[in-house]
């Protein structure tokens, strides 16, 4: 029989071979040791130590810029008690702002600015001589539109109108806390309270030329409730004025809602306006709705339906 000898350089590949087998198969097994553990499998090259596994399709290369920024924090909501009572005017120091846009300067006029005050506090001189260049401004108006001032149907006409102009503005010299007076009681009352068909008068700030109306004011008592009266005074002051529809009815809401602290506000208020009745456009049987929701009115559908329903604009 034929005898092979050994050549030490096989018998060394032979091992070397068996070893790279023996290798291979336990790098194999402790991968997938490592991925029973809960650990990522290592990638190509190492890729595994340089970052976290993308878990896009295309594998793109690993960089630090394009791990996600993390989300924020969520806010925590506040918990206010249902049972807080309302403020009054008549308690000392300072009333927090609730409303997004402050109408109130508790401490004297509702809409403070140098005019209106000065307005406020002129005496009986400083009064005439106001009046007097009022009935200048009007003379001079009605030569310009090729008018005789010195006729006799428009001898008084400047005076007239610079008083009644003074009228139609009067709001700029009222304040909310003399026309509420203390009058906010606790009724231990938290179901709404509705004043509608309030009738409006107040001058288009564009025009110069009336806005007529009416106004429905809503709302739901946290505990303390306000003289009814008041609400037609607080729209009487803001329609005094210079205005704009929408500024009305939103500086009523937000002046219900600073002085009283009621759950919520719904003010509507529906009107005619000369200025596109009388010019303009010109259509007379057309009418302006705006409405102002504050607090569970803005946030309950139900609630608003049950007041919209209430003063028949849903109907």
């Amino acid at each position: 029989m034929a005898q092979f000898e050994s050549h030490p350089g096989a018998e060394g590949l032979s091992a070397a071979s068996a070893n790279g087998e023996k290798s291979k198969r336990s790098k194999k097994d402790g991968s997938k040791k490592r991925t029973r553990d809960g650990d990522k499998p290592l990638g190509l090259g190492g890729a595994g130590a340089l970052g976290e596994r993308r878990s896009s399709v295309s594998k793109p290369a690993r960089d630090f810029r394009d791990k996600p920024e993390p989300a924020p924090p969520k806010k925590k909501k506040r918990k206010t008690s249902a049972t807080k009572e309302a403020p009054t005017p008549d308690e000392g120091g300072e009333l927090s702002t609730r409303s997004p846009s402050p109408v109130i300067d508790f401490g004297g006029l509702s809409r403070p600015s140098i005019g209106t005050r000065e307005r406020l506090e002129e005496d009986a001189a400083q009064k005439e001589a106001r009046l007097d260049r009022m009935k200048g401004a009007v003379r001079t108006l009605l030569e310009c539109v090729g008018e005789d001032p010195d006729r006799e149907g428009l001898l008084a006409t400047p005076e007239r109108y610079a008083k009644a102009m003074l009228f139609f503005t009067k709001g700029y010299q009222e304040n909310v806390r003399d026309i509420v007076n203390g009058a906010i009681f606790q009724e231990n009352h938290n179901e709404m309270v509705i004043v509608k068909d309030i009738e409006v008068f107040s001058m288009c700030e564009h025009h110069l030329v009336p806005f007529t109306g009416k106004m429905h004011i809503g709302y739901i008592p946290r505990n303390a409730v306000i003289g009814i009266s008041k609400l037609p005074r607080i729209a009487e002051m803001f329609a005094r004025r210079m205005q704009i529809q929408e500024r009305l009815t939103r500086e009523v809401a937000n002046a219900i809602m600073e002085i009283l602290n009621p759950q919520g506000v719904h003010v509507v208020m529906e009107s005619s306006h000369l200025c596109m009745v009388m010019r303009g456009v010109q259509k007379t049987g057309s009418s302006t709705i705006t409405s102002c929701v504050l607090g569970c009115f803005e946030r309950k559908e139900k609630t608003r339906n049950e007041f919209l329903s209430l003063i028949g604009v849903n109907r």
